[in-house]
């Protein structure tokens, strides 16, 4: 899933901070062995860390507040960056934990693997993770990366399905977070599954890309498919017949020195949170603009997790 946003340097900063002081000046987003071994695990505290849209940081605030619970001492760095930023902060250690999707995550190790089904995805990512990271029980909830498009422009152009989009491609133009124009899931995969290439691409994040959409300045929007947008705009998600988007549910990725202590608690979450709870969490924090730790406290207390 191209679940990414834009990284101001202070946040890099403040996510890699730690690490950096107890390095002493080494790589802040070296591996363990060339960090000297430094952990947050040594401590005996967990880092729990998220990708910086909200639905990543309501879910850490989840992880982070279960395990509190348990009893775990906990250190929250939320908003890391992209997938290509906060994999880097728990290879390197400066994190332990982190919500993931196991469709996208797999893509992102091999992004030659065809399996589309849930149960085949999970399976093909525990193959394909690198050594020292692990992914704990995947939950029934699912978000994934949907082609979007306004009710006006779907009638215009009779669209159903993403493929539909191919007689189109010369009035086509699609907004999306900017790794979307160099990810499989993406517009690399929209050419060589379903062989559309857009007249034209705009790097949006989140609200940006909904307000281009609604405004008629892109036709097409890579949304989440959870985003509280789409029901409140009327938009379109249009069918993936082909899978290029395949399977998405929501698992937690985390360091082998700490899957021990996170598992048991952990995987209770998982076996508690369906989509349309986590689809109704994000529409408090989104649109009703509650704060995320106080949602997630809600349901952690709901879930009876302990």
């Amino acid at each position: 899933m191209n679940r990414t946003r834009t990284i101001t340097a202070g946040l890099l900063l403040a996510a890699v901070g730690p690490l950096a002081a107890c390095g002493g000046g080494s790589d802040p987003l070296a591996t363990p062995s060339q960090a000297g071994g430094n952990s947050t695990a040594d401590s005996g505290t967990v880092t729990v860390g998220s990708a910086d849209f909200p639905e990543a940081t309501l879910l850490g605030e989840i992880y982070a507040q279960a395990l509190e619970k348990k009893g775990v001492s906990v250190q929250k760095q939320f908003n890391i960056g992209s997938r290509e930023t906060y994999l880097k902060a728990i290879t390197g250690g400066e994190v332990d934990v982190l919500p993931e999707y196991t469709g996208s995550l797999l893509n992102f190790y091999n992004k030659d693997a065809k399996v589309t089904s849930p149960d085949e995805v999970y399976a093909e990512l525990q193959k394909a993770l690198p050594a020292g990271l692990t992914v704990l029980d995947k939950s029934a909830a699912e978000d994934k990366n949907a082609m979007v498009v306004s009710a006006d422009t779907a009638s215009q152009w009779s669209l159903k399905s993403i493929e539909d989009l191919a007689s189109h491609q010369s009035e086509l133009t699609i907004g999306a977070p900017a790794e979307f124009k160099t990810r499989q899931q993406g517009l690399v995969g929209l050419k060589s599954v379903y062989n559309i290439v857009p007249s034209e691409f705009r790097a949006l994040q989140s609200q940006a890309a909904v307000d281009a959409l609604k405004n008629g300045q892109v036709k097409a929007a890579n949304i989440f498919s959870t985003d509280p947008s789409i029901a409140a705009n009327k938009f379109v998600v249009l069918e993936d017949p082909k899978s290029l988007f395949g399977s998405d549910n929501i698992v937690p990725l985390v360091r082998d020195q700490s899957a021990d202590a996170v598992k048991g608690v952990l995987n209770q979450v998982s076996a508690k949170l369906d989509t349309s709870s986590l689809a109704d969490m994000v529409k408090q924090v989104v649109v009703d603009k509650k704060d995320a730790s106080e949602v997630a406290k809600t349901w952690v207390d709901g879930a009876g997790i302990s």
